[in-house]
This record gives C-alpha cells, sequence and structure tokens, in this order.
C-alpha cells in the first residue's frame, strides 16, 4: 500500500512539475524604440514638445511580473528665447531640456498582450545648468504584434522645475 501512495506522489509531483513549466512564458527581452511627449507643468511654458529614445532589458520573473532595468535619452524641444513667469521676463538663448534616465523596471501582465508597470530611478541633466532628479514613469502598454509594443506613459522628473509630460512610445523587443 504504501509503495502505491508513493508512486501516486512521485507521478503527480512529476505531472505538477510538467504542467507548471509548459505554462511558463519567458519574455526576457532588450527592448528599443522612440516616444513622442506633451509637456505639462513648468516645462510647458517652455517647450511644445519632447522626442525620446527608450532602451531596456526585461527578465521574466513569473508569467505575472518582469523586472528589468532601462534607460534612454529624452530631449524637450524649447520653442521661444522668451520665458515669461508672470511679472519676471527672462530673454536669452536656451538650450534643449535633456536627461538620460537611468531605472528599474517593473512590468505586470494581466493578460499576455496587455500590461502595466513604472520605470523608477534617476534622471541625469545633460545640458548645461541642469541638475537632474528623482524620475518615475508609469505606463500602459499593449503588443501589437509578437515584437512591437505601443505604450502610454507620464513622466515625472523631481528637478529645479517640474517636468512633467505624456507619452506616446513604441518599443520594439528583440
Amino acid at each position: 500500500m504504501k509503495k502505491k501512495i508513493s508512486l501516486m506522489v512521485i507521478i503527480a509531483l512529476i505531472a505538477f512539475s510538467f504542467s507548471s513549466m509548459a505554462q511558463r512564458v519567458d519574455r526576457t527581452n532588450f527592448k528599443a524604440g522612440i516616444h513622442f511627449g506633451v509637456p505639462f507643468g513648468d516645462i510647458s511654458e517652455i517647450s511644445n514638445f519632447e522626442l525620446g529614445l527608450d532602451l531596456g532589458y526585461h527578465w521574466g520573473v513569473s508569467e505575472l511580473v518582469d523586472v528589468g532595468l532601462s534607460t534612454g535619452f529624452m530631449n524637450a524641444f524649447v520653442n521661444n528665447d522668451t520665458v515669461d513667469f508672470g511679472s519676471f521676463v527672462i530673454e536669452g538663448d536656451f538650450p534643449n531640456i535633456q536627461y538620460v534616465p537611468a531605472a528599474v523596471a517593473v512590468r505586470l501582465y494581466p493578460t499576455y498582450d496587455f500590461k502595466l508597470g513604472a520605470d523608477v530611478g534617476y534622471a541625469v541633466g545633460v545640458n548645461e545648468g541642469n541638475t537632474g532628479g528623482f524620475y518615475v514613469r508609469p505606463q500602459i502598454g499593449v503588443n501589437v504584434s509578437d515584437n512591437t509594443e505601443i505604450n502610454i506613459s507620464y513622466v515625472k522628473i523631481s528637478d529645479d522645475y517640474d517636468y512633467s509630460m505624456a507619452a506616446l512610445g513604441i518599443l520594439f523587443l528583440f
């Protein structure tokens, strides 16, 4: 009797391990893409649009969770040489506002093609006088094919001013 129970337990464990391996979805991949952003907050006073490059590497931790690293380049194009802060006006030649983010990324997958997540880290200021700051970017994404994702995100950088924007991006998975 003990031999039959032991054999049944071993068969059950083997069957369970094969079924769990068959369900595992490995989403480990490199991602590269671009995004277009519309500034909000203080930065909207001097810029009408932003263009950026997104790079990242994600590891599939489970069926529902990916973690990874992300970076890229963001450039907010300055639209004029005069900045008006109410009674205080600054005139001059302003450089574009540029950042290179370095962040940890987390993605949750309620379904295989739909994802929620965020990148959290630090954005290094590239242009002169730009100190950089805390970087957070919550995202919602949809797979449109096996190797292409479209996402919307909100970018917030806590710098000496309010760098906030909504972005639409496309990523290619390798």
